[in-house]
């Protein structure tokens, strides 16, 4: 844990203008964000760019950061991910603004409503995830956002593989009772473990 607390005073020193700082960071971190963005993206470049943008994030928001609220890995990896979604839809919006070129308006409007009710359900489940406790978001958050097998998850973190399946699966239920609390039937996004 301690190197957690560590890595946490790098970034706020590197949210302070240290460059040494910010290179420490990058090179502990860029190649988990890398991992998540290939993962996702499917191409390198554009990776490497969501890449740039989420280490640009991280200085502008470091000082935000509250290791109380989960771990650096975690906060890194929902930031990937939120980034790498926003740049799917933005691709696909394009390809599909290419192919209703002569549609009637209201296809187009459906279209801008879809996109409306998917970012609202990711803000939804960002908030569910947070509010959850510290071992279950971070099950959840690694189970979902890092290439990391459970297994993998309970050697790195000295637990059974039971546990942090537990950890998983009370995380979802609690996120799925978040979303039905706020009257939310479009919990499509939380699933039983892929692992």
């Amino acid at each position: 844990m301690s190197r957690l607390e560590d890595m946490s005073e790098v970034l706020r020193d590197m949210c302070e203008g240290e460059v040494d700082a910010f290179d420490r960071f990058y090179a502990r971190y860029a190649p988990l964000v890398m991992q998540v963005a290939l993962r996702m993206l499917g191409e390198r470049m554009e990776a490497e760019d969501v890449c740039h943008d989420v280490f640009l994030e991280v200085l502008r928001r470091g000082k935000d950061y509250n290791p109380g609220r989960g771990s650096l890995e975690a906060w890194l990896a929902v930031m990937t991910r939120s980034r790498c979604l926003d740049r799917l839809r933005r691709s696909k919006r394009i390809a599909e603004k290419d192919k209703e070129l002569g549609q009637d308006d209201a296809a187009s409007s459906r279209s801008s409503e879809e996109i409306a009710l998917q970012h609202l359900e990711r803000e939804e489940l960002n908030e569910a995830l947070m509010r959850l406790p510290r071992n279950q978001r971070d099950a959840v958050a690694y189970s979902y956002y890092s290439p990391h097998t459970q297994k993998e998850l309970s050697a790195a973190w000295n637990v059974p593989l039971g546990t942090v399946k537990s950890w998983v699966r009370y995380g979802l239920n609690n996120m799925r009772k978040h979303l039905e609390r706020r009257g939310s039937d479009r919990n499509t996004g939380v699933e039983e473990g892929r692992r």
